[in-house]
């Protein structure tokens, strides 16, 4: 990073030009920004007669990189990755560390089957299927009219 020397100007109450320049620059940097941003996989959740179903997009994971747990109704998914990058050179030596994690916490209803999950991880998508319970799904029927 090059640190550039600069006088604020004491007649405007503004930034000067030069200054809001360095700023933006620093954080509109890729090698920053990606480090700033908080990452949370975008989830989709949908429901069947039988089954609830949470598609979670999390490319660039591996399965093992994924914990799944159950705690009463709180269905957790949780992620963590480690990178490390080496470069060796004649004159140089450069390490970078990358880390990423996530936790995303679902609450689910009455009427699903805890001990019926079923994970799965394709493609960068971790699709989760969570039966019903019997009772649930009879709930739903036709009444005839007399």
């Amino acid at each position: 990073m090059t640190l550039v020397k600069f006088n604020e100007r004491k007649d405007s109450g503004l930034l000067s030009p030069v200054f809001n320049d360095i700023f933006e620059n620093f954080f509109n940097d890729a090698f920053v920004s990606d480090r700033m941003v908080s990452r949370v996989p975008a989830v989709n959740i949908s429901e069947t007669d039988g089954h609830y179903h949470i598609e979670l997009a999390a490319p660039g994971l591996k399965k093992k990189d994924f914990k799944l747990n159950l705690d009463r109704n709180v269905l957790t998914i949780s992620a963590e990755k480690q990178t490390e990058q080496t470069e060796n050179d004649k004159k140089y030596n450069k390490r970078e560390y990358s880390y990423s994690s996530f936790v995303r916490s679902f609450t689910l209803p009455d009427s699903a089957d805890d001990k019926s999950i079923e994970a799965e991880y394709t493609d960068g998508v971790l699709k989760i299927n969570v039966a019903k319970r019997e009772e649930a799904k009879m709930a739903s029927r036709q009444i005839a009219i007399k």
